[in-house]
This record gives structure tokens, sequence and C-alpha cells, in this order.
């Protein structure tokens, strides 16, 4: 666990503390709810910049190609013998 000290305006950590939003579970939540919000930006963008472009969508055939792909070089960077994690990284290495 990380401990995270803040400096907030009196009037700002007053009216914070009333809505209930300085306690570790609001705080929590106020974070992922930033870097949900982040993630989407950013995936907005880049599906800006892909329009932008001129890029083609790609086909449900195409995407499941390319997935293929990284898992098969996933597997094939795997030891020998070695079991792929439960979930993560190489979770659906079966599934190809």
């Amino acid at each position: 666990m990380t401990m995270i000290e803040i400096s907030l305006p009196d009037d700002v950590a007053q009216r914070a503390r009333t809505a209930g939003l300085l306690s570790d579970t609001a705080i929590r939540q106020l974070l992922e709810d930033a870097m949900r919000r982040r993630a989407g930006r950013a995936l907005l963008d880049v599906a800006r910049s892909i329009q932008e472009a001129g890029i083609p969508p790609m086909t449900a055939e195409e995407i499941e190609a390319e997935v293929s792909a990284v898992r098969a070089g996933r597997r094939a960077r795997r030891p020998a013998g070695s079991a792929a994690p439960a979930d993560g990284p190489g979770a659906d290495a079966g599934r190809s």
C-alpha cells in the first residue's frame, strides 16, 4: 500500500471532506475514473490519427491474424515445458 500526502487549499479540503471525497475509497475511485478517462482520450486520439492518415479499418480476419501472430510469438519465446500464466499476457495462448 502506498501512502500519499497532498496539500489543498483549506476551502477545497473542507468542501471535499463535506462531499465525502477524502476517504481512501473515494480517492481511489477518483483516480481510477481519471485514469479511465485519460485512456479513453488516448484511444480516441489514436483513432483520430488513423482516420486522418487514411488508414483503412482492419477486417475481422485481419485482426484475428494479428492476434494469432502475437500469440504464436509468445508461445515461441516461452521456455519449453513452461505453462502460460492463468491470466495476463499469454493466458490466451491456447485459444489460437
